[in-house]
């Protein structure tokens, strides 16, 4: 298994608390890692990654499989918001999918 194969949370670190970003990989409790930038919080998150790898196979022997996920998921929703959905993506000349994954996308930065 690789690091690439694994999910990784990138967060901001609050300024007071020192700043920069905090990269976890939830397959693998406990293995963090920070930087200045999010490109150096990965770096070091491989290195972190490596270590914990290592670690675990001299432990148990195995590794956690990678979650996987297929990009799809179904949600019901009340007609009236389907409605105003639609018409949305309609105005703005794109499909309801886009706008949704649009708007969930939106919503994930803001937190």
């Amino acid at each position: 298994m690789n690091f690439e194969d694994y999910p990784i949370n990138v967060s901001p670190i609050p300024a007071d608390e020192g700043g920069g970003y905090m990269v976890s990989i939830p397959d693998f409790p406990g293995c963090i890692a920070d930087g200045n930038t999010i490109d150096d919080a990965i770096a070091e998150a491989h290195d972190a990654f490596d270590a914990w790898v290592m670690a675990e196979q001299e432990d148990k022997g195995e590794l956690p499989v990678p979650k996987t996920y297929s990009g799809q998921f179904v949600q019901r929703i009340p007609k009236s918001l389907h409605r105003q959905l639609a018409k949305r993506a309609e105005t703005e000349g794109v499909s309801l999918n886009q706008l949704a994954t649009t708007l969930l996308a939106q919503g994930l930065v803001r937190h």
